[in-house]
């Protein structure tokens, strides 16, 4: 038997209107041969977290530019735990500093993706750490 295909949803939280980006990433997971959902801009968390558990994905790529990082990511995080989903990986990428990545790995973030990471290092990364959920 063959081992299914990875299933991402990529999301764009929060009032960020900006998602060149996540479609370039969300492409480049395609072409990598994942299944892809793209959940559009303006979500939030709690529509995120949803769609993530309703497709039966296998990790949540978010993509934030606004700032608020912070707030979001850690949100979608603690919405999974909560539905029982926590199995589900978050990584994050975008203008996010340096300073702040800890705090979100502590959060339950599992990487976070900074402005000039590859497209070709975003997928080796899913490859190597995400695994088809059970």
């Amino acid at each position: 038997m063959t081992e299914r295909t990875l299933r991402i949803l990529v999301g764009k939280p929060g009032l960020d209107g900006h998602d060149r980006g996540a479609k370039v990433v969300a492409r480049a997971f395609r072409d990598a041969g994942f299944e892809v959902i793209y959940t559009g801009l303006h979500q939030t968390p709690e529509q995120i977290a949803s769609s993530a558990i309703q497709e039966d994905v296998d990790a949540v790529g978010l993509s934030i530019l606004s700032g608020a990082h912070n707030s979001l990511l850690p949100r979608v995080c603690q919405l999974l735990k909560e539905k029982g989903a926590d199995d589900i990986i978050v990584f994050g990428g975008g203008v996010i500093p340096e300073d702040d990545i800890p705090g979100l790995k502590g959060a339950g973030v599992s990487e976070v993706f900074t402005p000039g990471t590859s497209t070709e290092d975003i997928v080796k990364w899913v490859r190597e750490n995400v695994a088809p959920r059970a």
